[in-house]
């Protein structure tokens, strides 16, 4: 195991042609990812939206070029391609079509720092202190990519769980895969793991909640404080009848914890029943009115 880890960190022999082919490979995986119903609200989506992914694929171009301008030139090439092309095979299925390019202004531009992000990279190589100082900044990253894939994690368990364990998991590597130094490698993956440790129990003691108003009194939907309301599986959060001064009426507003489906259901002073059908996701829901009873015989 840990020497494929040092062959993929160092024992590549990475000339033009293999680059040029893994920077289409990644293009191509990022838009069917993006473009499959399937995949969407899971780990590989995130792939679309984050660096997490493409910190690996930089940081594996860095150790196995010859040379800053070596690493320079194959890490800007490999995300010129890479990302344009990410777009360009959505744009048939997309609704936005050509106009799916307007997101490629942000990725155009980190494309254009990852040329003096590859040279400054190279450094790493050394094996010398500084460059773990090099290294940081990528390790930082990607734990505010595990900070906010695990809070995922914990609303839509068990999607997101993949991206979690990868972003943990590369965060206490990249020391040991990127030095030979003992003491770097000690010192790196010291910290890299105390992060992990500090963001993991800061996520588990402040689980995330979705509040949002999901109904209002009017035509379709008639209710006010002398109404009640409530969740058929309280796990997935906490629901209550609010007055708004905004807009000067009742409101049903939800506290989510959990991603996922359930019924709730509004009971009127006189014990008339109304029975939504509600499905919960990380930041936004559906809810569906049961036919009545009369309705369904």
């Amino acid at each position: 195991m840990v020497k494929a880890i040092k062959k993929l960190f160092g024992g590549i022999n990475l000339t033009w042609p293999r680059l040029i082919v893994s920077a289409v490979a990644a293009g191509v995986f990022t838009a069917v990812m993006a473009i499959i119903p399937i995949f969407q609200n899971t780990s590989f989506i995130t792939i679309t939206a984050t660096f997490e992914v493409w910190i690996l694929f930089g940081i594996i171009i860095i150790m196995n070029s010859k040379s800053n301008m070596d690493s320079a030139l194959k890490c800007f090439v490999f995300f010129l391609i890479s990302q344009p092309l990410v777009y360009l095979i959505q744009v048939p299925f997309s609704w936005q079509g050509w106009n799916l390019f307007g997101y490629y202004k942000y990725w155009f531009f980190w494309t254009v720092l990852c040329f003096p992000m590859g040279y400054i990279g190279y450094w790493m190589k050394k094996d010398k202190w500084w460059g773990y100082l090099i290294l940081l900044p990528m390790i930082v990253m990607t734990a505010g990519s595990y900070s906010a894939y695990f809070s995922d994690f914990l609303f839509s368990r068990p999607r997101y769980i993949l991206i979690s364990l990868f972003c943990a998991c590369a965060m206490i590597v990249y020391p040991l895969a990127v030095f030979d130094n003992k003491k770097i490698k000690t010192v790196g993956v010291t910290i890299s793991m105390v992060a992990v440790a500090a963001i993991t129990i800061y996520s588990l003691m402040n689980p995330p909640v979705y509040s949002t108003e999901i109904m209002g009194n009017g035509v379709e939907h008639q209710f006010d404080d002398s109404y009640t309301v409530y969740l058929e599986d309280k796990k997935y959060g906490e629901v209550e009848i609010r007055y708004d001064d905004g807009v000067e009426d009742y409101l049903l507003h939800a506290d989510f914890k959990r991603a996922g489906d359930t019924t709730l259901t509004l009971v009127s002073p006189t014990g008339e029943k109304e029975e939504y059908d509600l499905h919960i996701e990380l930041s936004t829901y559906t809810v569906t009115r049961q036919p009545s009873e009369e309705a369904r015989k």
